[in-house]
């Protein structure tokens, strides 16, 4: 999926994406606001950070950036399988 149709995707979720001078993180969400850094290199790789924010958007809950523990590991994990899954998908695959 295209960098464009997240957003537009992003938007019709009420959700506000911004670029930003990011330097611990690719993207971060926080509420309704989602931050992707705004140096990275390519569309397609801000394609990819978005859908993980989006994913995280769609199925995790809370303040999950402490990865060692488990619950917060297993949350990040459904966010980029949502990712991963809205990207390319099984026709991707295949």
């Amino acid at each position: 999926m295209l960098y464009e149709d997240l957003l537009i995707e992003a938007d019709m979720s009420n959700l506000i994406v911004k670029e930003k001078p990011l330097i611990n993180n690719d993207g971060l969400i926080s509420g309704n606001r989602i931050a992707i850094r705004k140096n990275i290199a390519t569309t397609t790789e801000k394609a990819c950070v978005l859908a993980e924010e989006l994913g995280h958007h769609y199925t995790t809950t809370g303040n999950i950036l402490d990865q060692q523990n488990v619950v917060n590991a297993k949350q990040e994990l459904h966010a980029r399988t949502w990712a991963y899954n809205e990207c390319i998908g099984l026709i991707g695959i295949v």
